[in-house]
């Protein structure tokens, strides 16, 4: 019989392997980033530093197709983009609540950290809101995910998923350590909107 930890374990595993199914790499000529698939037909939500000055983009695909990608949309002021390849039934990433997250609440970031790909950091939730005052003098009145967790450069642009397996931010920027901070995915979901017109859909874990 297996004991609570092992099946707390093959669970975090599935859902990783399912989230690694809609993770891309982006390539920029300088170096890399991460990506997810937010639709089936091509759309990749990164941040906007991923791309920033960068005019031959490529996104490699979880089953290996390295697919050039165009940029539809970019704000440097959310730190977000979209991008777009040319293919179709891609798979995608559930979508998560990121209002509902609180502090303490476990959360997992992937990406591409040093060239490791798919990497998985685990930590918690230290805060969430427009007032979190590590960024607030920075960029005053954005709202953030501040994490205790062990990012690198690589994660960016890589989805933060809650202990669902469901993105719940697109990871930024690391100000310590241990300390990181995701872009929430209710404002992913109207930056997309804003540029793109395009309604919320979303996978079901």
């Amino acid at each position: 019989m297996s004991t609570l930890v092992e099946q707390l374990n093959d669970a975090a595993a599935d859902r990783i392997a399912r989230v690694h199914a809609s993770l891309v790499q982006i390539s920029n000529g300088r170096g890399a980033g991460a990506g997810t698939i937010w639709h089936s037909d091509g759309l990749i939500v990164t941040n906007a530093h991923v791309i920033r000055g960068c005019h031959h983009l490529s996104a490699t695909l979880p089953d290996g197709r390295k697919l050039a990608a165009q940029v539809i949309a970019a704000d440097d002021s959310l730190d977000l983009a979209a991008l777009s390849v040319e293919a179709t039934d891609l798979p995608t990433i559930a979508i998560g609540d990121s209002r509902g997250l609180k502090p303490g609440q476990w959360v997992m970031a992937v990406g591409h950290p040093w060239g490791v790909t798919g990497a998985v950091t685990a930590g918690v939730v230290i805060g969430t809101g427009d007032n979190l005052p590590e960024v607030n003098q920075m960029q005053p009145g954005r709202e953030w995910i501040a994490l205790n967790l062990h990012m690198r450069p690589g994660h960016s642009g890589g989805p933060l998923i809650d202990s669902a397996g469901r993105l719940v931010g697109i990871n930024t920027m690391i100000t310590g350590p241990d300390v990181g901070f995701a872009i929430p995915v209710h404002i992913v979901k109207a930056f997309l909107k804003d540029r793109l017109g395009t309604p919320v859909t979303a996978s079901v874990l």
